[in-house]
């Protein structure tokens, strides 16, 4: 009898882990508990994503959060094909343009940044040492690139990465609008009746106009802080009343897919780390540092 309890715990203890080994945990960190997050971060290898959107007008047919829903949308969706665990929605970035529509939150910049450096610090104590950013809002673009330059400032034991957002790509199917497509017109549009189908309002669409306004006329590369306004004064660009599911699909498929290369990317990342742990080091004593 000892001989057969004996023979049998072994294969017990395989299925166990094997069992444990196909356990699927809900990638949203709000719906993890306390174990199962901690045992879905050692599965993601410390991977996490923070999706980045807005609460911002998206002309007269769009949700406000229409950023942040695609985003998180487009998120979900790549983690099923390479886990990782999901930040919940993330709004406080930058959109002082906008602040002449209704529903729009801007927080001021330093509550932005510090807001932003004390997530991903929580993030990394939670055990994500590795942040993928992921923006899905054009007026981060700029802000995003500078807070991942600030990690240089003092040691972090995490790494932060920036992935553009899902903005018009080359390819896909025909696009039937010929105007200048930035925000709310035929693609993000289209990418919403993907997302969040529902709450597309298209029969609006053409109520209001996404026209360039041209009422700067600087050179291209003279910049100033009222450049949106001036040429959107309605906080639309482009005709979301051209948008189509099937180039929303395609726009999809492509965030979706180039969200899925980055997780793996950095999950098979160990060089970023040792490099800026370096650079930390050295920096400490800049004139030991050889050239």
């Amino acid at each position: 009898m000892m001989r057969r309890a004996a023979a049998i715990f072994p294969i017990a203890a395989f299925l166990v882990a094997s069992l444990n080994a196909q356990t699927k945990f809900s990638p949203k960190w709000e719906e993890l508990t306390a174990g199962d997050f901690r045992q879905a971060v050692q599965q993601s290898k410390g991977v996490c994503l923070l999706p980045f959107g807005i609460l911002e007008k998206h002309g007269p047919h769009l949700p406000l959060g229409t950023d942040l829903l695609n985003v998180r949308y487009a998120s979900l969706q790549a983690v099923t094909q390479e886990y990782a665990v999901v930040f919940p929605e993330y709004y406080f970035g930058q959109i002082f343009e906008a602040k002449h529509e209704p529903g729009t939150v801007a927080y001021s910049l330093e509550l932005q940044l510090r807001m932003l450096q004390e997530t991903t610090d929580e993030m990394a104590r939670n055990g994500c040492k590795k942040i993928v950013v992921v923006n899905g809002h054009g007026g981060n673009e700029h802000l995003l690139p500078f807070f991942a330059q600030g990690q240089m400032d003092h040691p972090h034991d995490y790494v932060v990465y920036i992935l553009a957002g899902g903005r018009s790509r080359t390819g896909g199917p025909p696009k039937k609008s010929t105007s200048i497509d930035y925000h709310a017109g035929e693609n993000e549009t289209s990418n919403t009746l993907v997302s969040h189908p529902d709450l597309v309002h298209l029969d609006r669409a053409a109520s209001e106009s996404g026209a360039d306004q041209k009422r700067v006329n600087l050179p291209e590369n003279l910049y100033t802080g009222i450049w949106w306004y001036a040429r959107f004064p309605n906080h639309y660009s482009g005709e979301g009343a051209a948008a189509t599911k099937e180039l929303g699909e395609w726009n999809m498929k492509v965030w979706v897919d180039s969200i899925v290369e980055c997780v793996r990317a950095v999950k098979a990342d160990d060089a970023s780390i040792k490099i800026q742990n370096e650079f930390y080091e050295k920096s400490k004593h800049p004139l030991e540092t050889k050239p």
